[in-house]
């Protein structure tokens, strides 16, 4: 090794393991889907976060949008999952795997006449649950929608207008 390489007896001790039990994990719902909250960047050292998303047959997710800092990982357990990634719209199927990078407009919602089941990482990481949980108030129409778009730098989600993300939804209603 480099002089400029430290080996792992020379660094803090790595990282724990993140465990989140299904029993424990707090889930938060609204008329379209229900997320169950897994790991937050606080518990990971900032290296990810990680939910899971059930939507119902033709269940809304996120209307276009893009993120500056992190990568948004999409792994679809079962089901099928409408998706924009810039300007294309295409549907992932159970067992697609999907990575979209910062600075990429991207949407989501189930595929016309679909559930889905998906696993959603974030890396790097940050506090984004407080975001989930206030998706799910604005939903259940518990909370001010203008209060997302005042969150858009402190949860990274910055919403944009896609023509073709509009076509995709109109064409499937």
């Amino acid at each position: 090794m480099n002089e400029e390489t430290p080996t792992m007896s020379e660094t803090n001790t790595p990282p724990a393991a993140v465990l989140t039990r299904h029993a424990d994990a707090e889930t938060c719902s609204d008329p379209s889907s229900v997320i169950t909250l897994l790991a937050d960047s606080d518990g990971t050292t900032g290296g990810f976060t990680s939910y899971r998303s059930t939507f119902t047959r033709g269940g809304a997710g996120a209307p276009a949008h893009f993120h500056t800092r992190a990568t948004e990982l999409f792994f679809v357990i079962k089901g099928a999952l409408q998706v924009l990634v810039g300007e294309e719209v295409t549907v992932l199927k159970e067992g697609d795997f999907l990575a979209v990078p910062p600075h990429t407009p991207h949407a989501f919602a189930a595929a016309p006449g679909c559930e889905a089941d998906v696993l959603f990482v974030f890396t790097p990481g940050m506090g984004r649950f407080d975001y989930l949980r206030l998706l799910g108030r604005v939903m259940r129409g518990e909370a001010d929608p203008k209060e997302i778009a005042e969150s858009s730098e402190r949860f990274d989600n910055h919403y944009v207008d896609s023509p073709a993300w509009r076509a995709a939804l109109e064409g499937s209603a």
